[in-house]
């Protein structure tokens, strides 16, 4: 794992100077990223910076990594899992190398085989590599967004890098709300496509690459997109064979590693199932690292990471993250994320993290297996909508892979917690195009509307926002709502929750893997039939059969997994959070930002009006305001 950094320009050999410090400024902010080792090269066309976290072939592998007659040159981030095949190929095709690491690979893959060479590519990754003789250039993000990578036009030059921050360290860059940045985050907590909160700052999306010549950007490519081809010819159990199969491969690939290796094992379905196979492709225990909070038992899953860890003898370590370190530390967590997204939940996160660096330097987590396998209960309340419609109204949406209500009404109890959920859901819109239902169940903007003035809300073109997630929840070859919704997920939410885990694991330089977020998994389910793999309403069904010998009863068997919930409500009601929370929304800054509410701020010490998630929403607002756009 690592950080790159660079600028793109046209033949201009006089700025070089300046361009070389330039991104030596901006590696600087991503120390954290790549500690062990740093490099920068200087071409015509451009300057390459590398912050490098050694995991494979530690003793070779720098970067930036030049071909053998130096006209070639790569500074990639991430790790290529299936290197060692690759390796051997192109050995066989009469390539020769000269360290065993899996950027020397890339770079001969890139040079043997251009953009072609991306689609056999198994991996994480985010890289440019550049062409010094004509200025030619790709630059290429992972098919899930697990690496990140933005680009930014400046001073007649194209700048990249794997985090915003850098960006911002440039000369001359003033960081400015984007405001339709700030439309999505108002409506999801996290920005859609190319957009970022900040101004002339894009995203590369996942499953793109680019390419160019100097400072321009000529063509954007998507090299892969999910086929929701239903494969009606088999059965579920030769879908759950070749899930197993798949997922145990997949294992294999990413526990390859040259240094200690553990896991994050919350005691849910996804985690745990990580947990045991890479023990089992290991043929021994792991270290395994969980959390949970004293405040009480509905913070606290650790006896079921207990059963776990102890089915494969591994050593668990517990941290317990108190109120203090969360008013000390969300300030630099903030400012860790580039961009405030998703929930509370990335303060446990980076508990655990930081906790984790102190034994193992790779990480395996369970990330995915909500979108992949159809795990959120929201899914479970728009079937149960779309049941009574179909029920009441007649028709078919879906075609012949529709799900009936009589066969989701057994797991309905899973419901329960979801009371509020289902109450605003029903207020308005019953019986709309499934668009519309399920942009209700993810739009988020009602609640922050209790919170955000009037004005800046009305600012924001509401139908412009749904707009862009049709495009998004509809640009799929299926009519199926399951598919439709778990699509939409994995291409925006999964993203943002990847880029929390890449931020937190990143600030204490560890690397984290995701071994469900391999394209095959994901092909795989994308043809399993809907009524298969979402049986009866019931979540994550074909994982859960696919588990069921692996795992212990109490975790195939759950139904309480609670998401690494923060007591947030109970710390306002004193001590240092409710402390810090109050100095933040209430200061001077904060009252004359003209987002919020003065008289909903002014009330925030009773916590009147307003729940934890909108609290959540806007502190971590706030507290990015002032780590980049004040400063």
């Amino acid at each position: 794992m690592c950080g790159i950094a660079g600028v793109l320009n046209p033949l201009k050999k006089n700025k070089q100077d300046h361009h070389s410090f330039e991104v030596k400024t901006m590696m600087n902010t991503l120390t954290h990223r790549g500690p062990d080792d740093s490099g920068i090269s200087e071409c015509d066309y451009g300057v390459m910076g590398h912050t490098r976290l050694s995991v494979i072939d530690i003793e070779h592998g720098h970067q930036p990594m030049y071909s053998h007659d130096e006209r070639y040159v790569l500074v990639f981030n991430g790790e290529i899992y299936n290197y060692i095949e690759l390796r051997l190929a192109l050995i066989q095709d009469g390539v020769s190398f000269e360290t065993f690491s899996d950027t020397e690979v890339l770079l001969n893959l890139l040079i043997t085989k251009g953009e072609k060479a991306i689609s056999e590519l198994n991996g994480m990754f985010a890289f440019c590599f550049l062409d010094t003789l004509t200025g030619e250039w790709i630059i290429a993000r992972d098919h899930f967004g697990i690496k990140p990578l933005y680009l930014l036009k400046h001073n007649d030059a194209l700048y990249f890098s794997s985090e915003i921050k850098a960006l911002m360290s440039l000369s001359g860059v003033d960081p400015a709300v984007n405001n339709k940045g700030l439309g999505h985050y108002f409506t999801f907590q996290f920005c859609l496509g190319e957009e970022t909160l900040f101004s002339g700052v894009q995203k590369i999306e996942p499953g793109y690459y680019h390419k160019g010549r100097g400072n321009n950007l000529e063509k954007s490519v998507k090299y892969w997109e999910i086929d929701y081809t239903i494969d009606d010819s088999h059965t579920e159990e030769f879908f759950i064979e070749k899930l197993q199969a798949i997922l145990s491969d997949s294992l294999k690939l990413q526990v390859r590693s040259d240094v200690p290796l553990g896991a994050y094992l919350s005691g849910g379905l996804d985690s745990s199932a990580i947990s045991v196979l890479a023990s089992d492709v290991l043929k021994s225990g792991i270290p395994v690292f969980t959390g949970k909070f004293a405040e009480g038992p509905e913070y606290d899953e650790s006896h079921h990471a207990k059963v776990v860890s102890d089915q494969i003898n591994g050593s668990m370590i517990e941290i317990v993250p108190t109120a203090q370190e969360f008013a000390d530390l969300i300030p630099k967590i903030i400012y860790s994320l580039d961009e405030p997204l998703a929930g509370p939940g990335v303060f446990p996160q980076y508990m655990v993290s930081k906790e984790a660096s102190r034994h193992v330097k790779v990480i395996l987590g369970g990330q995915g297996g909500d979108e992949i396998f159809g795990g959120y209960a929201r899914y479970l309340v728009a079937y149960l909508e779309q049941g009574l419609k179909q029920s009441i109204m007649g028709g078919n949406e879906e075609g012949e892979h529709s799900i009936s209500l009589s066969s989701i009404i057994p797991n309905l109890e899973l419901l329960a917690q979801y009371k509020p959920m289902l109450s605003s859901f029903w207020k308005q819109g019953l019986f709309s195009s499934m668009d519309s239902r399920y942009f209700r169940l993810v739009d988020r903007s009602p609640d922050m509307a209790a919170i955000v003035c009037n004005d800046v809300l009305e600012q924001f073109d509401r139908n412009s926002v749904f707009s862009d997630f049709q495009q998004i929840f509809n640009n799929i070859n299926s009519s199926s709502y399951l598919n439709k919704m778990a699509n939409f997920d994995l291409k925006t939410l999964l993203p943002a929750l990847l880029h929390v885990e890449d931020r937190v694991s990143m600030a204490s330089s560890i690397e984290s893997r995701v071994p469900l977020l391999d394209p095959r998994i994901v092909e795989l389910v994308a043809q399993v039939p809907p009524e298969m793999k979402f049986q009866g309403g019931k979540t994550k069904a074909l994982f859960n059969a696919a588990m069921r010998e692996k795992l212990p009863p109490q975790i195939i068997n759950r139904k309480d997994k609670m998401g690494f919930p923060v007591p947030l409500t109970e710390w306002m009601k004193k001590g240092p959070v409710r402390d810090f929370i109050l100095d933040t929304l209430l200061s001077k800054a904060s009252l004359n930002r003209g987002i919020y509410k003065k008289e909903v701020l002014e009330n925030i010490a009773s916590f009147s009006g307003v729940g934890a998630r909108q609290l959540w929403g806007i502190l971590s607002l706030e507290l990015w305001h002032q780590a980049f756009i004040d400063k």
